[in-house]
């Protein structure tokens, strides 16, 4: 999926330029068909090409940090270097972007999002999961996840995190009771002390919606690179990836739609608390 995003954000710049790709052979020294298996995300491209490329198509350094960023694997600093070879090859593709992110914008139906997620919580969607096979596999996907959130919730200011969390996801017993209720304890915590977190609940009376159609989605945007983004699908065969900008748009149409359908940060704020006094009275 990376070499996808970043070969086709090379072939618009390349057009956009009037490059043909003899143009950006001759940049590489290298033959016409490296450039287009390049810019259909066949092959990788190496950090020092890349920017070869973008320097000859004009790309501002910003944008070519965030397309560097995305393309690399991050190097040994990346939090995920210890889980490489233990995260799904679409999960370690989706965090890496997600490192690079300025935006990162999510939805979900039944279940409160992984960044968003207690340990005890994350803990019973593991034990749920059928691909977990041994509870060392369990430990090791548990602490993967906490190294996420750390990485994400602890990011410098100027990253911006939005989420719509469907109301089901606030009822559904996930663990049980005291499991659920610590789960809205930290919600409500999350929405007051984490910089850059916007967090809705899209309640029940909200009816019909943009994304009825999907249980769970994110969107991706990058510092500085209006053209770039990627919308992923979650499903239990490892997910959808979509990267045309058409689609990305049309997503981040219906992201605002479902934002408007559901309550305000503070009424959400407010209903959280509804629902962590029962859960304290149970």
């Amino acid at each position: 999926m990376r070499r996808r995003l970043v070969g086709g954000a090379l072939r618009r710049y390349r057009e956009t330029m009037g490059y043909a790709l003899e143009d950006a052979a001759r940049v590489l020294e290298c033959d016409r068909s490296k450039i287009s298996r390049i810019e259909t995300g066949q092959r990788g491209i190496r950090p020092k090409e890349l920017r070869e490329l973008l320097t000859e198509y004009g790309v501002p350094e910003l944008e070519q940090a965030a397309l560097t960023a995305i393309a690399s694997r991050g190097g040994p600093r990346g939090w995920w270097q210890p889980y490489a070879d233990i995260l799904p090859a679409p999960l370690l593709d989706y965090v890496i972007m997600e490192s690079a992110a300025a935006e990162i914008m999510t939805y979900e139906a039944q279940v409160v999002p992984a960044l968003l997620r207690t340990d005890d919580y994350a803990r019973a969607i593991a034990a749920a999961e059928p691909r977990y096979t041994t509870n060392g596999q369990r430990d090791e996907a548990m602490a993967a996840q906490g190294a996420r959130r750390r990485a994400v919730l602890g990011a410098p200011a100027g990253r911006r995190l939005t989420v719509v969390l469907g109301e089901a996801a606030l009822r559904q017993a996930v663990g049980g009771p005291g499991v659920l209720a610590g789960q809205v304890r930290h919600l409500t915590w999350l929405a007051s002390h984490v910089p850059g977190l916007t967090l809705q609940v899209l309640p029940f009376t909200a009816g019909a919606h943009a994304a009825a159609g999907s249980a769970s989605l994110a969107i991706l945007r990058f510092p500085d690179a209006p053209g770039l983004g990627v919308v992923y699908l979650e499903a239990l065969s490892g997910g959808v990836y979509l990267e045309s900008q058409e689609d990305v748009a049309r997503y981040i149409r219906a992201f605002a739609l479902l934002r408007s359908a559901a309550l305000s940060p503070a009424e959400s704020t407010r209903l959280l608390g509804t629902l962590e006094t029962a859960g304290r009275r149970i």
